[in-house]
């Protein structure tokens, strides 16, 4: 086995190969990195620990999983990404094999190997009841706020995602924008490539704001390219409130866009089903 980084470090990675005898992560950790076995637990739970074994890694959670040899122990120690703290998520309808939430400002749709305590999918694996797995099958960014889908095994996740793939699932997104917005009876379509990528997007005025000179506008896109409504809306030049990487600059409050309704026929039992996102929970 591979000696650690000095454990005072607040930002190191290492590789542990584990060559004789067996172990757990919490023996292990607990003496490489002069660790207590508490904090071991919990970042176990965070999940900045990895396994390798057989050509596949993943992330254990379990402090007693037994290490046997040819295994490799990974941990990704970063204490500015471990010493965040998740911010609530709420449940909005629990449909078994998967789920709707609404992801708040703030929160990850998905972690990294540095940790994934703060991200929907875990809040929600440790929020349910039943407790489950629960599986990303789309993506909000993390200054965006609304509706996601999150499904509880590997199958539903699998059919959510060619469900995406097919456009099967109609997503409506809400702007606030500076600017008084075109009006007109058709949406306003956009399809400049986004990271070099076909991006289709369209907008249409919700009302206008003379006396703070914004608008509200409905979005919805054919492609899902990151960042896509934020990038079409600049260009077009209505960027939106909050917005500090497309922005106008010295922005201070929050990215108002946020995920309003999901329309998809449910795999479960074939009805077609709305969920619109409650009043109680849009800011703009």
């Amino acid at each position: 086995m591979t000696e650690l980084a000095n454990p005072d470090k607040t930002l190191f990675e290492e590789h542990i190969l584990i060559d004789k005898g067996s172990h757990t992560p919490t023996d292990l950790l607990s003496v490489r990195c002069n660790f207590s076995r508490q904090k071991v637990k919990r970042l176990l739970q965070k999940g900045c620990v990895w396994l390798s074994r057989n050509n596949r890694t993943i992330r254990i959670r379990r402090s007693t999983k037994p290490l046997i040899r040819g295994d490799k122990l990974h941990i990704y120690y970063d204490e500015k990404v471990l010493s965040q703290f998740p911010i609530p998520a709420t449940l909005i309808k629990d449909e078994g094999d998967y789920s709707i939430w609404y992801k708040p400002y703030g929160m990850y749709s998905q972690g990294s190997k540095w940790g994934d305590h703060c991200t929907l999918y875990r809040w929600a694996e440790q929020h349910l009841s039943p407790q489950r797995k629960a599986f990303i099958v789309h993506r909000l960014d993390r200054a965006a706020n609304g509706l996601m889908i999150l499904a509880h095994s590997k199958s539903m996740a699998a059919q959510f995602s060619k469900m995406f793939q097919l456009k099967q699932i109609y997503k409506c997104y809400e702007a606030k924008v500076h600017g008084q917005f075109l009006s007109g009876i058709k949406p306003i379509k956009i399809e400049t490539q986004v990271q070099n990528k076909n991006a289709v997007s369209y907008f249409s005025l919700i009302k206008y704001d003379k006396l703070n000179d914004t608008s509200l506008v409905s979005a919805t896109i054919e492609t899902g390219r990151k960042h896509q409504i934020r990038i079409h809306l600049s260009e077009l030049g209505y960027p939106i409130v909050g917005d500090r990487l497309y922005g106008i600059g010295n922005e201070k409050e929050d990215l108002h866009l946020m995920s309003k309704v999901l329309r998809f026929k449910c795999p479960l039992d074939g009805i077609h089903k709305e969920f619109i996102l409650p009043e109680n929970f849009r800011a703009q």
